[in-house]
């Protein structure tokens, strides 16, 4: 019996291929379990409609993200920060802090675990801060930190 793995099955093969097996096997094991359907012509079609599906949707995410990241590069945020005497810094700047700072100034909602920031800002002056928004497109955005 001819069967399409929906899943990478070990020893058998990888997600998207189509293997012969002993129907017991997949009767028994891949079917019930979801890890393949049988290799029928409607089951691949459908699994041609649904892939093609996918890479459409994947396009028009990878299409967004490239569009968001050129109106973040053309941006930038101000924030402040207190400072001492000496021009020291008192506490520092979050990705948090960075995040509300874009939806208020920009009006771009930004979830702040997509800002890359090592280690917090606690100098001032403009910092490059750079915002993973897909995993092939990565934006620049100006962040300046001033006296408060």
């Amino acid at each position: 019996m001819e069967v399409v793995l929906l899943e990478d099955v070990k020893a058998l093969g990888k997600k998207g291929q189509i293997v012969k097996v002993n129907e017991g096997y997949a009767r028994n094991f891949i079917l019930p379990k979801k890890l393949g359907v049988e290799a029928t012509p409607k089951n691949l079609n459908d699994l041609k409609l649904q892939k093609a599906n996918a890479e459409k949707i994947a396009a028009q995410q990878l299409a967004a993200a490239k569009e968001l990241a050129a109106k973040l590069e053309a941006a930038s945020v101000t924030l402040s920060i207190k400072a001492g005497a000496n021009g020291k810094t008192f506490g520092s700047v979050s990705s948090k802090e960075i995040g509300k700072a874009i939806e208020d100034q920009i009006g771009l909602e930004i979830d702040k675990k997509k800002l890359v920031l090592p280690e917090p800002i606690k100098t001032f002056g403009t910092h490059e801060v750079p915002v993973k928004l897909h995993k092939d497109v990565v934006a620049k955005l100006a962040v300046k930190v001033t006296e408060a």
